[in-house]
């Protein structure tokens, strides 16, 4: 792992990412998209004070970050009570945004700052920083590579030992491309993915960057307390591979839903 962290620490020169504000609107999803049906199964306890940015499930337990300058953090988070069980506090310059595990080593992005760290899953001990250029938003895995969102229609795939971009994956949907992709959840093979100020999720495939389908979650926003205001959007997607659950929280939600997806 030394040696991983020296050459993540040395990182340079990496392509420049366009701003979600350099890009046009998006266009919302065509009729011929299918939609995918869910049911809530679970409601879980969420910190309403939590601006979450990234959320995985691992070993029984949620990971999340968090953001906002000076109060951005890593959390293990228990799952029924809501209750921070251990916590690393980002440097008080950084803007934490999106979080995976990678082989027992938890991957974090800051916003506009262009700096990524790695922590130590059970110590939460950080061994190493990285670069990158433009915004970091989401990230998530497939135990290979790392998937990577700028707040774009790209999702950047991106190479763990030394955080070099592999390739580019241009998300649409129909062929009009999806921007302002933000938290990213890998799931039986496909990407999820939030869209910033959206009640949607899109369910993407990673080869062709196609939106297979939509799960529109406007109804768990409209009946969850606190996620009226502009900021307090639908953001942070987890999964239980054994039990095939699908958790979602928002920023400043008080509540994390666990959904049964149809045909999942």
């Amino acid at each position: 792992m030394r040696r991983l962290c020296l050459i993540i620490i040395t990182l340079l020169g990496l392509t420049v990412m366009a701003s979600a504000q350099d890009l046009p609107a998006r266009i919302g999803p065509s009729e011929q998209t299918p939609q995918s049906g869910y049911k809530v199964v679970h409601v879980f306890p969420h910190d309403k004070d939590a601006f979450t940015q990234g959320l995985l499930f691992h070993e029984g337990v949620f990971y999340e970050g968090t953001g906002q300058y000076s109060q951005s953090e890593i959390r293990r988070v228990d799952i029924k009570t809501g209750r921070v069980l251990q916590n690393w506090a980002l440097p008080d310059q950084l803007f934490g945004e999106g979080i995976t595990l990678f082989k027992d080593y938890l991957f974090g992005l800051s916003w506009r700052s262009g700096v990524g760290f790695i922590l130590a899953r059970e110590s939460f001990k950080p061994i190493g920083y990285f670069q990158y250029d433009g915004q970091g938003w989401g990230l998530t895995d497939d135990e290979k590579f790392i998937y990577m969102s700028n707040g774009s229609d790209q999702i950047l795939v991106r190479d763990p030992s030394n955080f070099n971009i592999i390739r580019k994956i241009n998300v649409n949907d129909q062929g009009r491309p999806v921007i302002k992709l933000n938290e990213l959840e890998w799931i039986n093979g496909e990407i999820w993915a939030n869209i910033w100020q959206d009640n949607r999720i899109a369910r993407i495939n990673p080869e062709t960057g196609a939106v297979i389908s939509w799960l529109d979650l406007t109804e768990l926003v409209r009946r969850t307390e606190n996620s009226d205001n502009t900021d307090n959007v639908l953001n942070g997607i987890g999964y239980d591979p054994k039990t095939k659950h699908v958790f979602v929280t928002g920023k400043y939600w008080p509540k994390l839903y666990a959904l049964e997806i149809d045909g999942l």
